[in-house]
């Protein structure tokens, strides 16, 4: 079969599997929802029970697409993370944005403790916490992007932001040892990630960040495809280096700042996904790498949140951890079927 076929069948499953995982995810959940209901409320506005009908629309559809941005996001940084470093471990947090964004929440959360006089403001609320996030990665965002701009070697500017994220790790963790233990817990639930708790406002905030983070990716494609033969080859094409470097850290800055100021730091999807796309696609060509990373986060993180949220059960586990118990032995399963790894 011709290879441009073959794909466009593939992103046509992929798309169709996606669809089908949305309306799963929206119907399974504490109380089940008939697809009929699901169908009538979406497309007509309403369905015959008013109940569900709010249940649909103000927390199982803003719950599904945030895990779409939040899959689709993090699996795009990964892939421009692990190309501009040509590193199979990379992921979208090893420039310490995440560790950032973990700071930022830590000081509203366990620093209300340490200052009994901010908790009279009402300053821990969800809108602090993803203002406080928000903040926190992009003041190391913003260093990581002076220092790439005085670093010529791409491999110290990962090292640089591995040391960032020791320091910014540090930093909570002392925080951690003086706060008391009900605000402790209330930092590690928020560390465990969360899609469920966005308004329509939050999601419409969090979908504009994916998007300009992902459109910086695509326009990014050739530049990606160039820099997988080394620095080298794509010096002599003609691509500007230092610039590229800008783009592609500021728009992993974008993408894994604003998922974890909104969601939490959500392990796995960014470091795994490209290379499970890799596997699936057997190609290296971002043309297509770039698409199908997307659709693949979007699908996993689905996957992960319906199973987190324990159908006909009120309870829910974390999502993180579902994401690695889930994930992790599939991507072992396909390296080990490959025997090699496409990179």
């Amino acid at each position: 079969m011709n290879p441009s076929k073959r794909y466009r069948i593939s992103f046509l499953l992929l798309l169709v599997v996606l669809l089908v995982c949305f309306g799963l995810n929206i119907a399974l959940g504490s109380v089940s929802i008939p697809i009929r209901d699901i169908f009538t409320s979406i497309f007509e506005g309403r369905s015959g029970n008013s109940s569900l009908n709010y249940i649909i629309w103000n927390y199982r559809i803003p719950k599904a697409l945030t895990a779409i941005f939040v899959g689709g996001g993090l699996a795009i940084s990964g892939l421009l993370m692990q190309t501009l470093f040509r590193n199979p471990l990379a992921g979208p947090f090893v420039l310490g944005i995440s560790s950032g964004a973990s700071l930022g929440a830590a000081f509203v959360i366990m620093g209300v403790s340490l200052f009994p006089g901010l908790a009279a403001y009402g300053l821990l609320n969800d809108i602090t916490l993803a203002i406080a996030s928000s903040l926190g990665s992009f003041l190391v965002l913003l260093v990581v992007l002076v220092v790439a701009s005085r670093v010529k070697d791409t491999m110290a500017l990962l090292i640089i932001g591995l040391m960032f994220g020791s320091i910014t790790t540090a930093i909570v963790s002392v925080l951690s040892y003086f706060t008391n233990s009900d605000k402790l817990q209330q930092y590690i639930f928020w560390s465990f990630g969360s899609i469920g708790n966005l308004s329509w406002h939050q999601l419409g905030l969090l979908f504009l960040v994916v998007l300009l983070g992902t459109l910086m990716g695509v326009i990014s494609i050739k530049t990606l495809n160039a820099l997988l033969l080394g620095e080298k080859y794509a010096r002599s094409l003609g691509v500007n280096l230092k610039k590229s470097r800008f783009v592609l850290i500021l728009a992993t800055g974008l993408l894994a700042g604003g998922v974890t100021a909104f969601a939490g730091p959500i392990a796995f999807i960014g470091l795994a996904v490209p290379h499970l796309t890799r596997q699936v696609f057997n190609t290296t060509d971002h043309r297509i790498l770039v698409p199908a990373v997307l659709v693949y986060g979007a699908i996993i993180m689905l996957i992960c949140d319906t199973i987190a949220q324990l159908p006909t059960s009120a309870q829910v586990l974390p999502i993180n951890a579902i994401t690695s118990l889930i994930g992790a032995p599939v991507v072992i399963w396909l390296l080990v079927r490959k025997r090699k790894m496409v990179f």
